[in-house]
């Protein structure tokens, strides 16, 4: 796999120059048309993981190779991007436009963990495909960022910050009523949101002597301080699924990304995810898969 794309990586490779902002406590945010990025013909950007967060209006027939899927983009979409998955986009018609903006985690960072929202989980929605009248909305609230950024406001930063979170609450307005709970109680939101972020900070495994360390519930519920059958009922409550089952999922989705985009053996894929044995690795992916990591490689 390509190494992660830091925020600096980003203005050195494709603006050449790199904002004073990036050195500063308070984190960093830009917006962008997508139009002068546009120009690789057919090829495909680099599948990589960024350091940085990233919201894209993306106007034209694409295809996003995202984590472990492809998802075509037939004509408008909004593409949510974060740090612990790697993604690319291709290229599928000529004349395409939209919009796209980047911030660091450190530019909410007394606003909030932007990791708690479904959009920028692993196991969350992406892509958004938009209507005419969805795409015409959106293009106006990056508009508006771009007055706002050139203003002489003192406070335009907070002013972006409240338009990055109309973008989110768009697309979650989007998803199916079901993926909003209205029964969980506080205290299975809290222990939700804090086992999403233990799991979540062992990846992403960029080094093959990186190893996880996290990977049973009760090595969770060791850590959250909690009965196992507290936490599984929390789980089970805002997410319908088990504590194994979200493991289990995540783990899995690492391995595919591993396996298709690293040069690493199939021992070291699984060393790096916890397995003590290659073969029980491989008992647990065709479990899940239906095939061998070996064939899942090499499709």
């Amino acid at each position: 796999m390509n190494p992660t794309e830091s925020i600096e990586d980003f203005y050195k490779n494709k603006l050449n120059w790199v904002p004073d902002s990036l050195s500063t406590e308070i984190g960093h945010f830009n917006v962008f048309k997508l139009a002068p990025f546009i120009g690789q013909g057919a090829k495909p950007v680099p599948y990589s993981r960024r350091n940085y967060f990233k919201i894209s209006l993306i106007i034209g027939n694409n295809k996003v190779h995202y984590a472990d899927k492809v998802i075509e983009i037939k004509k408008k979409a909004l593409l949510f991007a974060n740090p612990q998955i790697p993604y690319n986009w291709e290229e599928i018609d000529k004349i395409q436009s939209g919009y796209f903006c980047v911030f660091t985690e450190s530019f909410f960072y007394q606003f909030g963990n932007l990791n708690q929202y479904e959009l920028f989980q692993p196991h969350g929605t992406p892509i958004f495909e938009l209507t005419d009248k969805q795409a015409d909305e959106i293009g106006a609230i990056y508009e508006r960022m771009f007055r706002e950024i050139d203003s002489d406001y003192a406070h335009k930063y907070d002013v972006l910050r409240t338009l990055v979170f109309e973008l989110l609450h768009i697309a979650m307005k989007m998803q199916p009523s079901s993926n909003h709970e209205k029964q969980e109680t506080n205290a299975s939101r809290r222990i939700t949101s804090i086992f999403l972020e233990l799991l979540e900070r062992q990846f992403p495994i960029d080094d093959n002597r990186q190893r996880l360390n996290l990977r049973t519930p009760s090595a969770f519920a060791d850590q959250l301080a909690i009965h196992v059958n507290h936490l599984n009922r929390a789980l089970k409550a805002t997410t319908q699924k088990s504590t194994s089952e979200i493991i289990s999922e995540r783990i899995l989705q690492e391995s595919k990304i591993l396996l298709k985009h690293s040069a690493w053996n199939v021992s070291e894929v699984a060393y790096a995810l916890g397995f003590n044995e290659v073969t029980h690795f491989n008992k647990f992916f065709k479990q899940h898969t239906k095939t061998t990591p070996t064939n899942f490689r090499n499709v």
